[in-house]
Order: structure tokens, then C-alpha cells, then sequence
């Protein structure tokens, strides 16, 4: 028996199932997650998606305003977490997971511990709902142009409008597949891409205002802070994108951005031809793709950035 068999074995035997994301969604966990809901409600399953705080940009998908902050079911049959390389970026809804009597991991992190009980990582598969798109083919559940417009936002999300090096041949034949199955690709990429809202607009201001080029150019880095978010009146998601005004300059090879957060600084790295960043954010707890990355430290903005850039630069070549 597969692994995907021994999937499908635990939903049909669940009479509760959770589906659940890392904290800070991106489109990518976001797309995943709903693209899986919606599937097993059509297969007659009734499961709950607990995402307590998403951007307001992916309120277009299906099944958005069924997504959950939290639940008072104490124990699930079976909990399926989706595009998380280790049970601690659950964060606080990992107690959901812990407590199922199953547990699943679905994923595309080549850093994932396997901590499911049962685990399917594709490391190759550019995006967590590319993968989505296997899954449901071998249980025999349509993809119907709603499951379709959530994995195709996850696949747009994870490859930033397939310009990454993680974009494969068959990523492509998927996205023809699902336009020949009604889905808007030109609508979703627009939607989840190019438009901003002011808040996002006014922090990507902020950030190019305050950029600085280091180590003869080959590190771009910038911030955010609490105070900037209260200021324009942010909402969650409004970050997004900044990370990238580093690492189209020419001559840059790693992009630094810090967001400041209650939590602490949450820091993204991007990377463009061979610094592999996910090394770098996993000697500080944190993980993610060669090219793409992320951890949470403590400390100043000012103290976290001494401590990455220590970190980076010694895999400058």
C-alpha cells in the first residue's frame, strides 16, 4: 500500500478531520489549505481549516469564510498539516496536531522532519499545492475550478508568478490543465500578485526609502517596524512582497528584509544564483527553500540585523 493509500485510508475512517497551516500564512499554506478542504467536503467529509490570521488578499478563494481561529473540538480523528517543515511552525494551534489521533504531514520543504505519523514530502514539487494536484488525482476527487483557483494561487504564491528556479516542466502542464478546467489564471495572478492595498503600498515606500547595499553590493537589505505598521494602518499580509526589492537589484545576491513583530523580528531571505538561504535561517530555527527563507529572532531590529548579516555573509563567495 502507498503512502497516498495509507492517506486516504485515515480520512475515510475519520468521523472529525483538521486541516492546519504555519502562523504568517502566505498564499501558498493558504491556497493548500482550502484547495484540501474544499475537496474532502465534496468527497462527504466535513472538516475544519484553523487559520487564525490570513491576508485579506486571498478573501477571493473558495471556502475563505469558512477557515476557522480556532475550535473547541478536544481531540480530532486526524489532523493533516500542510505545507510546514516542522510541528513548531504551527505554533500556537500545534496543540490540534499533538492531540489527533493521526497525524499527517503534506509537504515540499526539503527540511521537514517528518513529524506525521504518516508524511508525503515532494522536495521537488515548487509549491505544497502543486502537490494537492497528485493527491487528489490518485483518490479519485475532481478538481473542480474552485479547488482549482486555490491550488493555482498556491503555485503562483510559491513561484512568484513562475520566475523561481523551482518551477518545473510539469508545473506548467498543471496550470494549462487547470485553464482548460475554467480557471481564470490571468484573474488569480493579478489578484494575488500584482495588486496592493495603500498599507502594502506605503510599507514597500518605506522600505525602498531606507535600503542599503552591503558587501559590494551582493547583500540588499531593509526593514519594517511595529510603529510603520500602526502608522499606515496595516493589516496582516501587508508586508508581503517587500523582500523582493532587494533581489531584483542587479549585482545583489542575498535580499534581507526584517519585520518587526509582537512575537519579535521575523526575517525573510532571498537569494538569487548560490547563497542557499534555508541553511543560513536554519542555524537560527527557522528553515524554509534554498532561495527562499525564513526564521524569528529576538532582540532590536538593529540586533537581529547584526546577527543575520554575520550569518550571510560568510556565504558570500
Amino acid at each position: 500500500m502507498s503512502t497516498l493509500d495509507n492517506i486516504l485510508e485515515e480520512i475515510n475512517k475519520a468521523n472529525s478531520i483538521v486541516i492546519l497551516t504555519h502562523d504568517n500564512p502566505d498564499g501558498d499554506a493558504i491556497g493548500t489549505s482550502l484547495a484540501l478542504y474544499n475537496a474532502l467536503k465534496n468527497y462527504g467529509k466535513n472538516p475544519d481549516v484553523i487559520i487564525p490570521v490570513y491576508p485579506r488578499i486571498f478573501d477571493f478563494l473558495p471556502g475563505i469564510d469558512e477557515i476557522k481561529e480556532k475550535s473547541d473540538v478536544e481531540k480530532y480523528d486526524l489532523a493533516i498539516s500542510v505545507d510546514c517543515a516542522s510541528i513548531k511552525m504551527l505554533n500556537g494551534f500545534s496543540e490540534y496536531f499533538e492531540k489527533a489521533k493521526t497525524k499527517i504531514a503534506i509537504d515540499h520543504h526539503s527540511t521537514n522532519t517528518m513529524f506525521g505519523d504518516i508524511n508525503f514530502v515532494d522536495p521537488d514539487a515548487p509549491a505544497c499545492s502543486q502537490i494537492m494536484i497528485v493527491i487528489l488525482n490518485h483518490f479519485n476527487i475532481e478538481i473542480t475550478k474552485e479547488i482549482g483557483s486555490c491550488i493555482l494561487s498556491g503555485i503562483i504564491t510559491d513561484t512568484g508568478g513562475f520566475k523561481y528556479s523551482s518551477v518545473t516542466a510539469e508545473t506548467f502542464q498543471f496550470v494549462g490543465w487547470l485553464l482548460n478546467k475554467g480557471v481564470n489564471v490571468s484573474k488569480i495572478y493579478r489578484k494575488v500578485l500584482q495588486i496592493k492595498t495603500k498599507a502594502n503600498f506605503e510599507l514597500h515606500r518605506m522600505a525602498y526609502d531606507r535600503i542599503e547595499f552591503l558587501e559590494d553590493g551582493k547583500i540588499a537589505y531593509t526593514y519594517i517596524t511595529k510603529e510603520d505598521e500602526i502608522s499606515v494602518n496595516a493589516q496582516p499580509g501587508d508586508h508581503e512582497g517587500i523582500v523582493e526589492i532587494g533581489r531584483d537589484v542587479e549585482g545583489v545576491e542575498v535580499s534581507i528584509f526584517i519585520h518587526q513583530t509582537e512575537k519579535g523580528c521575523k526575517v525573510s531571505l532571498r537569494s538569487n544564483e548560490y547563497v542557499n538561504v534555508s541553511d543560513v535561517c536554519l542555524s537560527f530555527g527557522g528553515g524554509g527553500h534554498q532561495r527562499a527563507a525564513g526564521a524569528l529572532l529576538q532582540g532590536s531590529v538593529e540586533q537581529v540585523k547584526d546577527k543575520i548579516l554575520y550569518q550571510v555573509k560568510s556565504y558570500l563567495k
